[in-house]
């Protein structure tokens, strides 16, 4: 490209002596300075809202405020678009320490911006709302619930029609983090952070289901000085990105804990 800015002053100048090389190197300077906004254009957001169609899987996490005072919260499902507005689904959350879980339904609108809004019904005929923004390639999407006090972290991702056990890679790196709540007598909550590596080889605990949903047990690494071993977690995950990816919660009542799983394909 800068090539063809140094031909093109080379060509003005030889090809028209008669012009001041003072005013085409303004000239040129100021192709230079219009190039940037035109390049800005070119990488701005363009999607076609076709590409939103299919199985995705989706999570939420932070806090809500909708039913009073906030309250941390995770939400986990997986949602499957028509290409023709509507969508349907499944969606759980856990609140308050409780896990509950609904059949969804809804509607949704994507733009060639790559905005996306949408709704869901659960089967009490409660709505909530969300909006994002989606990837030029279709295959995930950043959001936020907006309805007042909703959740703020949310990552939907594409995953595929049907999976098998097949599709679970060796290592996942994890990131986890959340809290849970007493919900007996004698129990005590605690905030839950971890980072680290899980190998699958070790853990054979693992069962992933048709619809690409996996079930695992899972005991974090045991921290610093930590005397009392960690306890088995029953987590719930999607897979996501051709198995490269999952998106997980734990199930556990009293904890909203969420987590991620990422792979470099190997």
């Amino acid at each position: 490209m800068y090539q063809a800015w140094s031909k093109q002053i080379w060509d003005q100048t030889r090809l028209a002596p008669y012009v001041p090389l003072k005013h085409i190197m303004r000239m040129n300077w100021l192709f230079l300075l219009v190039l940037p906004s035109g390049l800005a254009a070119q990488a701005a957001g363009v999607c076609n809202p076709a590409e939103l169609v299919g199985p995705y899987a989706f999570q939420l996490t932070g806090s809500t405020d909708i039913s009073g005072t906030p309250q941390p919260t995770a939400s986990l499902g997986r949602i499957a678009f028509d290409g023709r507005g509507s969508l349907s689904g499944t969606a759980s959350a856990t609140f308050r320490g409780l896990l509950l879980g609904n059949p969804v339904t809804g509607s949704y609108e994507a733009k060639s911006n790559c905005s996306v809004v949408w709704k869901l019904q659960d089967d009490s005929g409660a709505f909530q709302n969300f909006s994002g923004t989606l990837s030029t390639d279709g295959t995930r999407v950043q959001f936020t619930q907006t309805d007042p006090g909703g959740a703020q972290r949310g990552i939907m991702q594409r995953t595929s029609d049907t999976c098998s056990a097949a599709d679970l890679l060796k290592k996942y790196d994890f990131t986890v983090s959340g809290s849970t709540t007493s919900m007996q007598a004698g129990e005590v909550g605690h905030t839950v952070s971890a980072k680290g590596t899980l190998d699958i080889a070790e853990n054979g605990s693992f069962q992933v289901e048709t619809d690409c949903s996996v079930r695992f047990g899972w005991t974090l690494p045991a921290r610093a000085g930590q005397v009392e071993e960690p306890p088995l977690m029953a987590m719930r995950g999607f897979l996501v990105n051709g198995g490269k990816e999952i998106l997980a919660f734990q199930t556990d009542p009293g904890a909203m804990v969420a987590a991620r799983f990422t792979s470099n394909g190997k």
